[in-house]
Order: structure tokens, then sequence, then C-alpha cells
């Protein structure tokens, strides 16, 4: 009876050391699968946190860029508004010894032709007022007169000031005397 007990004992310490090392791998499973989720974890965090710092980084680059394209955003325009200038500069010195009126009405027809085509070559259009029905999107009434003519009823009569589009769009409607 005694080897008996002892038998049995030694059987429920054997499984008792077997239940113990399988609670050991089960914990020893766990604690991987912890420190694998814990690696997971950090990996996402780390590239969650290199985003941020990206995209924040892009964000003041494209305020940064924005604001130089403001503040330079005439630059062009003002370079090639300078070649104008000097000749203005040119035409008002030569004008103080001219005493051909013709030469100098030439010269300012010159200066005002580049002027055109540099406004021209950035965009800017003259909108056509001659004989042109009204349009509000293009043209302002200052007045209405009576028509000359039936068929400038409801037609621009006069053009007191020009008006320009830009790239398509109104930039300065044009200022006219409209028949009625």
């Amino acid at each position: 009876m005694k080897q008996e007990k002892e038998t049995k004992v030694e059987e429920v310490a054997k499984e008792a050391q077997e239940v113990k090392q399988e609670a050991q791998e089960v914990e020893n499973q766990a604690a991987e699968e912890v420190n694998e989720w814990e690696k997971k974890y950090k990996d996402l965090n780390d590239s969650h946190l290199r985003l941020m710092a990206d995209f924040d980084n892009y964000r003041k680059r494209t305020i940064k860029e924005k604001a130089d394209l403001i503040k330079n955003a005439g630059e062009r325009i003002i370079t090639d508004f300078l070649p104008i200038v000097d000749n203005f500069e040119r035409a008002l010195e030569s004008m103080k010894t001219a005493e051909d009126v013709d030469a100098v009405r030439q010269g300012v027809e010159l200066i005002y032709n580049q002027v055109m085509s540099m406004l021209k070559s950035n965009g800017v259009a003259v909108i056509e007022t001659e004989n042109a029905p009204f349009d509000t999107e293009f043209h302002e009434a200052i007045t209405t007169i009576p028509a000359p003519t039936p068929e400038l009823k409801d037609k621009i009569v006069d053009c007191t000031t020009k008006g320009y589009t830009m790239n398509e769009k109104v930039i300065r409607h044009s200022k006219v005397v409209v028949g009625a």
C-alpha cells in the first residue's frame, strides 16, 4: 500500500510537472504574442508619427511656396514693363528739345503699341465696344441717349473708358453710352 501511494504520488507529481510545463509553455506563448503585438504597436506608432511629421512638413512647405508666389506674382509683369518705362524716359528727354510734334506723336504711339503688346502677351485683351450690343457682363452703362439711327437702338453709341479682360475674366468693365 505504501508502494501504491508512492506510485500515485509520483504519478500525480509527474502530472503536476506536465501541467506546470504546459502552463509554462502557454505563458511563454502568451508572452511571445504580447511581445509581437507590442512590436507591431511600436512599428505602427512610429510609422504614424513619421507620417504626421511628413504631412506637417508638406503643409509648411506649401504655405511657404504660396506666400512666395503671392509675394512675387507681379515680378514678371514688372520685368516686362521696365523696357516701356525706359522708352517713356527717352521720349520725355527727347520732348525737351523736339521741334517736330509729329515725331513725338509717333514715338508715343510706338510706346502705346509696346504697352498693348505687353498686355496682350500677359493675357489682357480690350473689350470691343464699337457698334456692339450692350452686355452687362462686359459693359457698364453710364447713360443712355436717343439712338442716332434705328440700328443703334440698344447698342453702344460711345465708349468713355475702355474695358479689359484677363484670361477671359473681366478685370474692368467698359463704361459706355447706350442708344435708347
